[in-house]
């Protein structure tokens, strides 16, 4: 469907959101009309979200934007069962302190995207521990459990994956479905929520909430999805070698998220400015357009402009600059990471392969000693080819730091305290 008469699904349709929708025209209509307010849910099971959960983040920004109330639901409750969607076995379960530090940890990156408060669009933030933590089993299963075929949820791929591949699924995951289903039905009495979105491997529990509110209160509600994003070659979004591109600081710094950013490939540079900046369709499109290595340029754009929403539009120049002055001035940048060691171990030499391993640069010496191998590994910007090298305190520049560089794109400083 096109021609939208809501600003919020135009919004969507022309930067490539929309997957799934249980009543498009129907949501359309009441999106024009009122102020609608809708959700999301996000299970606490770590410190940080991922770039993983950045579809679901921006949605709701969209959602902000186009003048409707996001709510952010966090899972204190579900996430003591874990969703199974996806999954070849069970989620290790969480304390409740567990929970509560993780709830508290990844509100400061919703901050960043959503402005929250008592208006009546600013974004809220509630907790599914509220009322699943009252919930009586036998009432449960009188007024919600009657409601759902054993049958049905054999049939979504959550269940029929796990058991296809005869991996467990314990009576408890089977119970995740329910529980999600009846947080929309209590979030449409509590705050009026009308809306449920989610990534299309949500569609299955999406659709039960809405037929759960029909047939417990007789209400009418909606169901969005979005596209689950791969890049051009076929690998899962925020994955890397590495591991998760995390959104908290303190667990990846703005330089290595705007590295992720920068490093996209060629053929995903114009879906991912449309999905994860604020950048006007008219400039996407030039940017689009660039071809041949003036593509660099628009890679740049997109590094710069994500990690403004998220560290701020000062880390994201920082981290533009450091890596101007890197790649194309091959001169040392104080944004680079920085390791801290001890003068004396410098001045009695440190070998070239643990530096790169004390640098997080490589995993462990033999990948260390496959890079000076490959002539991938440079100290100052001088090529390394003996793997035993020792560095010393006279390898420390006018700056005070050795750099140390995998490849064209790793790079760390090594400070003698």
């Amino acid at each position: 469907m096109s021609g939208f008469k809501s600003e919020f699904l135009k919004l969507l349709d022309e930067r490539g959101y929309i997957h799934q929708a249980s009543d498009l025209q129907g949501l359309d209509e009441l999106l024009s009309k009122e102020t609608v307010t809708a959700y999301i849910g996000f299970d606490p099971t770590g410190k940080s979200l991922h770039v993983g959960h950045m579809m679901g983040i921006m949605m709701l920004k969209r959602l902000q934007q186009a003048g409707h109330k996001p709510v952010v639901l966090i899972g204190g409750g579900t996430s003591r069962i874990g969703d199974p969607s996806g999954k070849d076995e069970q989620r290790q379960l969480l304390t409740d302190e567990d929970i509560a530090a993780n709830m508290a940890s990844i509100r400061s990156s919703f901050e960043r995207y959503l402005a929250f408060g008592d208006g009546p669009a600013d974004a809220v933030m509630v907790n599914n521990a509220d009322w699943l933590d009252e919930l009586r089993y036998i009432p449960l299963l009188r007024d919600v459990g009657r409601h759902f075929s054993v049958n049905r949820m054999l049939s979504f791929d959550s269940v029929r994956l796990r058991l296809e591949r005869e991996q467990p699924l314990s009576f408890l995951e089977f119970n995740y479905m329910i529980l999600q289903a009846y947080d929309f039905v209590e979030l449409s009495k509590r705050l009026g929520v009308r809306l449920q979105m989610g990534g299309s491997d949500q569609w299955g529990n999406i659709i039960n909430g809405i037929e759960l509110g029909r047939r417990m209160a007789g209400i009418e509600l909606f169901g969005l999805t979005c596209p689950l994003i791969t890049t051009a070659s076929g690998a899962k979004m925020g994955k890397t070698a590495a591991g998760a591109v995390w959104l908290n600081e303190d667990m990846l710094s703005s330089w290595d998220y705007w590295q992720f950013w920068r490093n996209t490939e060629d053929a995903d540079v114009g879906r991912f400015l449309k999905l994860f900046t604020d950048l006007p369709m008219e400039e996407i499109a030039r940017l689009e357009a660039l071809k041949g290595s003036e593509i660099n340029e628009a890679k740049k754009v997109l590094a710069t402009e994500a990690t403004a929403i998220l560290h701020g539009r000062k880390a994201a120049e920082e981290a533009a600059e450091t890596a101007r002055r890197t790649f194309e001035e091959h001169a040392f940048a104080s944004a680079l990471p920085t390791v801290e060691v001890p003068a004396q171990e410098l001045e009695e030499g440190m070998g070239v392969l643990a530096a790169f391993v004390r640098a997080g640069l490589c995993a462990s010496n033999g990948e260390a000693r496959r890079a000076v191998t490959n002539g991938a590994v440079k100290v100052n910007d001088r090529s390394v080819s003996d793997p035993h090298l020792v560095l010393g305190i006279t390898d420390v520049t006018s700056e005070g730091v050795i750099k140390l560089s995998f490849g064209r794109k790793k790079h760390a400083l090594l400070k003698p305290r």
